[in-house]
């Protein structure tokens, strides 16, 4: 049986938003925990935000500091505003491209956490599909592939 997008583009830079409440809620629960994830200063972040901030230079210690001393800010910015619009677009109905850009970048940075924290690999490693966890994993992986299949439409 064929589902009926809930995100489709209706004009070159609006789109249809159709998500329910609870989907909504759960976005609105989310978020400040990823913006406190992010706003960690680097020296005190745990494990959970390696993929939102992943190594640049993994074999060279030196470059890796010099180039986190001069990107984790500019990264964080982008993580921050992108939170911010969605949490003020999260009750919409209809989305410009660039709240689209916003949820799709947060929602993909909320994935990483978690799977970092499930342990879930790209050979499918840590798939525990009766955990709560992995259900939330893959509820936002569907949603970020939609929201990516509605950009690229």
């Amino acid at each position: 049986m064929l589902r009926r997008a809930r995100i489709r583009r209706i004009a070159p830079d609006r789109f249809k938003f159709g998500l329910d409440d609870d989907e909504r809620e759960l976005i609105r629960d989310l978020l400040p925990q990823l913006r406190t994830l992010v706003a960690t200063p680097p020296e005190e972040a745990d494990a959970r935000v390696r993929r939102v901030f992943p190594t640049a230079y993994a074999d060279d210690a030196e470059h890796e500091a010099e180039y986190q001393r001069f990107m984790r800010e500019e990264l964080v910015a982008s993580h921050t505003a992108a939170i911010d619009r969605v949490l003020a677009s999260v009750d919409k109905l209809e989305l410009t491209e660039a709240e689209l850009l916003g949820w799709m970048q947060s929602v993909n940075s909320v994935r990483l956490v978690l799977g970092t924290m499930l342990d879930v690999s790209e050979d499918g490693g840590g798939d525990d599909r009766g955990d709560p966890g992995h259900g939330l994993y893959a509820y936002l992986s569907g949603l970020l592939e939609e929201l990516v299949a509605a950009l690229s439409r």
